[in-house]
């Protein structure tokens, strides 16, 4: 990695500009590291217009109440993902990295100024993560990064984030019940805070020279401090808001300097305030905006919360803030707030109604939005209503304009980011007495056309489902006995090795299958290349000496997009990228009907890699719940009936394998915590139904064929005794970037008697960790866990990581096995 010490912010050059004959303006970049692909928007003008940031500043003082709460960062055809990794592999420079972003932020003002956005977000823009940025600009580094002060540059920023050749990364951890990822600041009662990043005032001075004023978004103190934990050493019961007097100065700081630049509102995110909080945690938003109440003046200032409805405590609490102007809430998940609403609104403040989905990519029904704002109209006064998206529309794909080989119809009922920004300016200007009937009648006709399209309902399916209700799928003999079983078949030593399915995605193999798509290469030639890449997976694992192998999954883009691509009711986009952490993109299916299996999906290449070796071969499946969560899922039934729907097309594929000779199957279940929904009153009829999807794809199984899930970064602890009801005989769980949280419910009485694999290192940093480090972490699991049970593992895919880091890495996990196996057998 580059050591670069220049502030993650610079002054930059202005952008240029480019005429295209007297039609429109356009503005481009390429990506150093991409496929040429330039980001282009482009803005009709005639000869006698003015300049085009003249036009923009116009625009974005029209009077239209309307609002996004974020955008993308990582451009229409992931520019930043490419610029990034360009960078990290030392073949660009800090300055081609703050170019790209320069150039992706510039278009996204513009975009939302030409739409007619009115208060339009800065600051949503991250290299990374926007939490880490806030612990960037509040200058709480942990002190392994070695940090003396002053502005903190990429060289430490993406040490924090990703880790270095000497120390770990923080942790990360799912954002909310989303599949974004942030990174876990760590905390305790010595740090010493700092204003150490003035990228908020960067961004927001930028967006300024070119005619945009924008709203400076900053993540609330107080979920800052909530979403934090306590750090290394620390103790775990450590009160993290005792830390807000101290970290308050800092963002007076930066209030003070973001109004000296001209800022007239500002936005906190305070998205902990859905959650079910204490009356301590509570009152800490009160003290916080107390205490900022005169750095704020002169200011008017927007609270943000999303995803959830806010508690009626916690909606009273925060509509009594002193020196708040308005209040933004997401009324697409949080529709009981609307109850709220109408129940008193604060006189004279803002209400930013959050219509539009920032989650989902279906096109809004804006004639039912607009019963919504009508609804509330009367209350909160038709000059405080502003029209919003219900959250950061980072959760959703990019722009709709790229997909150029989508199917028509389905094309015609999405919406992605750039046409939600459209929904939301014509819902405004709607309530502006502007209503743009072509639109509005446009969108009544895809809606329509949705509804009554043949190609959503197969009612086999449906009755198939429906039968699943207030049933109890489940193996008949206990996990013990099934162990038992699958040991005197398998005969694997203590502590058995394995990885969690894929192996390095190399250039070459992404190349033959890109080529394949494009029917540049025969079926032959793929099949004879894929065997080739899964013959030397095998190998490797064979001469490092794992016991229980996996194929590497070569074949497959995408965990969830390859079986999506073989199940009926499913859509893909080219370009429908979401960030999930970094520069990790994934681009979630759409499911848009009924889902079934036409076919087996994954029998032939496990059966092809089972045939290359005589260790277990493990059969590998996305599970039904995290098809679900990492998919736009259609919002025109529960979505557990859509769950049902592919547990019962994965138990189809499950007992294919079995019968074609593979004995352990692993039914991946990563998204199974992130989709718990936020309020605790509703956990309970999730975790039934998700642990009962489960079940139900391996229910039929016989007792020696070894069913295995796996689940990545989330905090487990608090759904320990679904993961146990999931009755999979071995579960491999993210362990060693969250400072092995899971163990402390061993250790507090739980007990476990399946089969268990604490990850024990993170492939999420190019770090390689020495066989001492995996053997002192496996003898930490060992003091919680009994032996028979445990397994070695990574803590997830190597996917994203490289040869020359996965060898070495797996090489001192084997060792560390076998010196520990050693170890026991001589304690014996």
């Amino acid at each position: 990695m580059s050591q670069v010490s220049s502030p993650i912010f610079s002054p930059f050059t202005s952008l240029g500009r480019k005429s295209i004959g007297s039609l429109s303006f356009a503005f481009s970049f390429r990506s150093p590291a991409a496929t040429p692909s330039p980001l282009s928007l482009r803005f009709p003008i005639s000869p006698s217009s003015p300049p085009p940031f003249t036009r923009l500043r116009l625009t974005s003082l029209r009077t239209m109440a309307s609002h996004i709460v974020g955008y993308p960062r990582m451009g229409p055809k992931r520019e930043l993902k490419f610029a990034l990794e360009s960078f990290w592999d030392g073949k660009s420079s800090a300055e081609d990295l703050q170019k790209v972003s320069k150039d992706l932020r510039s278009s996204i003002w513009k975009q939302m100024a030409e739409a007619g956005i009115k208060y339009i977000p800065s600051n949503t823009f991250s290299y990374y993560d926007q939490v880490l940025d806030t612990t960037a600009m509040i200058g709480a580094v942990p002190p392994r990064y070695g940090w003396k002060g002053g502005e903190i540059g990429f060289d430490v920023y993406f040490s924090m984030a990703r880790g270095n050749a000497s120390v770990p990364a923080m942790e990360m951890t799912k954002w909310f019940d989303t599949n974004y990822h942030y990174i876990v600041p760590e905390l305790g009662p010595d740090v010493k805070f700092s204003y150490a990043s003035h990228k908020a005032v960067d961004e927001y001075k930028e967006a300024k020279a070119l005619g945009v004023d924008t709203v400076p978004v900053l993540v609330g103190p107080v979920s800052y401090l909530l979403l934090s934990k306590p750090a290394k050493g620390v103790d775990k019961n450590f009160s993290l808001l005792s830390l807000l007097d101290k970290i308050i100065p800092v963002y007076k700081q930066v209030v003070s300097d973001l109004k000296s630049a001209g800022a007239t509102w500002i936005q906190f995110d305070e998205p902990k305030l859905v959650m079910d909080l204490e009356a301590h945690e509570l009152k800490a938003f009160t003290l916080a905006y107390s205490e900022l109440e005169t750095s704020l003046f002169g200011l008017n200032v927007l609270i943000e919360t999303y995803f959830a409805d806010v508690p009626a405590e916690a909606y009273s609490v925060l509509t009594s803030l002193k020196g708040i102007t308005g209040f933004g809430f997401d009324l697409v998940r949080g529709a009981k707030t609307i109850d709220l609403i109408k129940g008193g609104f604060p006189s004279g403040k803002y209400l930013f109604a959050g219509v539009v989905d920032g989650r989902n990519i279906w096109a809004n029904d804006l004639a039912a939005s607009l019963e919504v704002l009508h609804s509330i109209e009367g209350i909160v006064g038709k000059d405080k209503l502003v029209v919003s998206s219900s959250c950061s529309l980072l959760h959703t794909a990019v722009d709709l304009v790229n997909e150029t080989k989508l199917d028509k119809e389905i094309k015609s009922w999405l919406a992605f980011a750039a046409q939600k920004v459209l929904e939301v300016n014509a819902l405004a200007k709607e309530l502006s007495g502007h209503k743009d009937q072509p639109f509005f009648s446009a969108n009544a006709t895809a809606l329509a056309s949705r509804k009554s399209s043949p190609r959503v309902t197969n009612q086999s399916v449906q009755i198939a489902a429906a039968a699943l209700k207030g049933s109890d799928r489940r193996r008949p003999t206990t996990v013990s006995a099934r162990l038992a079983a699958q040991q005197k078949k398998l005969n694997l030593p203590s502590l058995p090795t394995t990885t969690i399915g894929s192996f390095p995605q190399t250039m070459d193999l992404r190349r033959v299958r890109r080529e394949y798509k494009a029917k540049k290469i025969s079926e032959d030639d793929y099949v004879k290349a894929i065997k080739e890449e899964i013959n030397k997976v095998v190998n490797i694992q064979e001469e490092l000496d794992i016991d229980v192998l996996v194929h590497g999954e070569p074949e497959r883009n995408d965990m969830v997009e390859y079986f999506g691509e073989q199940l009926s009711g499913f859509a893909f986009t080219a370009n429908g990228w979401v960030q999930s952490y970094g520069s990790r993109c994934v681009k979630p299916p759409i499911i848009y009907g009924d889902v079934s299996r036409p076919k087996a999906m994954t029998v032939f290449w496990s059966s092809t890699a089972q045939s290359m070796t005589k260790r277990p071969m493990k059969g590998m499946l996305t599970g039904p719940v995290t098809i679900l969560n990492w998919s736009f899922v259609r919002n025109d039934q529960p979505r557990h009936e859509t769950c049902y729907q592919i547990a019962l097309a994965i138990k189809d594929e499950v007992e294919d394998l079995e019968k074609a000779g593979i004995n352990v199957i692993q039914i991946d279940e990563a998204a199974l915590r992130e989709g718990l929904p936020l309020r605790k009153l509703e956990h309970a009829f999730y975790l039934d139904w998700a642990v009962h999807s489960f079940r139900i794809t391996n229910c039929g199984v016989q007792d020696t064929t070894q069913i295995h899930t796996h689940m990545c970064y989330s905090n487990f602890n608090d759904i320990i005794l679904s993961i146990i009801n999931m009755d999979a005989d071995v579960i491999t769980i993210e362990n060693s970037r969250s400072d092995e949280k899971l163990l402390s419910v061993f250790r507090e009485g739980v007990k476990y008697g399946a089969g268990i694999g604490p990850g024990v290192y993170d492939i999420h940093s190019p770090r390689i960790p020495s066989t001492e480090e995996i053997a002192d972490r496996v003898r930490k699991m060992l003091a919680v866990l009994e032996s028979h049970v445990l397994w070695v593992n990574p803590d997830c895919g190597l996917k994203t990581r490289k040869y020359d880091e996965v060898k070495p890495a797996l090489s001192n996990m084997v060792a560390a096995a076998k010196l520990l196996r050693a170890e026991l057998a001589n304690a014996k």
